[in-house]
């Protein structure tokens, strides 16, 4: 008959536990598999799964009582890390998002809205098309496997009981979140230069005739012209999504690095 006593059990949850906690905040904090529809049995599962798969690599674990403060504390510093390296996926996607907004606020869109259960909120359709757009195109580049590997390294960068954070890396992370509007704009920027020149067009044809009707004639122009510009677009999207990408990847390993304690 095969026993196992206590301290047998509690070094096996001391190897297990730690990991698994910053793998599940990360999996709740990322926008591919923290979305609402995602059954919470499926993220701890598959969270649970790649900790058996990566414990065998990871750096020793810190003899810390699971229930102890000092166990409490090492959990919400695991927390802490997952949820960080969640949100600068959440940018990344966020950034055509805003880009949608952008688009489809010119063009008239502003009334084509749906509920998003991800969010909670209304968005609009054309930035919804822009998600699908750049989640498909994330798992045709292994993007997610990526974003695994930065997850496993983190432990190699942020051992489990570093103790504290650099301050600065959560001002770094702050700052990232420009991007949304930045990378939003420069990629909504030739469709939104376009439309206002046709707006301001339509302005100029109500004063010089004020007889014609604008809005009969503004709105199919501005959702026209929208569309053909939109199919331009999408010919240069993916160099676009390719840059995103990148950048988000080595911002990724640049807060990991930045996360750790000034020594």
């Amino acid at each position: 008959m095969v026993e196992v006593t206590f301290a047998q059990l509690h070094g096996w949850l001391v190897i297990l536990l730690w990991p698994f906690v910053r793998i599940l905040a990360f999996f709740s904090a990322a926008p591919l598999w923290g979305h609402s529809s995602v059954p919470r049995q499926a993220k701890v599962g598959l969270a649970f799964l790649v900790t058996l798969v990566i414990a065998p690599v990871l750096p020793p674990m810190p003899d810390v009582p699971i229930m102890s403060w000092a166990g409490l504390g090492l959990m919400v510093e695991q927390m802490l890390i997952g949820i960080a390296i969640g949100l600068v996926m959440h940018v990344v996607f966020s950034v055509v998002q805003a880009a949608g907004e952008f688009i489809g606020l010119q063009m008239g869109l502003a009334f084509a809205t749906f509920f998003d259960a991800g969010s909670g909120t209304n968005t609009m359709i054309l930035s919804r098309v822009f998600f699908m757009i750049t989640l498909l195109m994330f798992l045709a580049l292994g993007g997610h496997l990526m974003v695994l590997e930065a997850l496993v390294s983190s432990f190699h960068g942020l051992p489990v009981g570093i103790g504290a954070f650099n301050p600065a890396a959560f001002e770094m992370l702050v700052r990232y979140g420009g991007t949304i509007f930045v990378a939003g704009m420069s990629l909504a920027l030739p469709l939104v230069g376009s439309l206002l020149i046709i707006n301001l067009a339509m302005g100029i044809l109500n004063r010089s005739a004020p007889q014609l009707t604008v809005f009969n004639i503004g709105f199919p122009t501005s959702l026209t012209v929208g569309l053909i510009l939109l199919m331009v677009l999408m010919t240069d999207m993916g160099r676009f999504l390719q840059r995103l990408f990148s950048h988000g990847i080595q911002f990724l390993y640049s807060l990991i690095e930045a996360l750790a304690p000034l020594s």
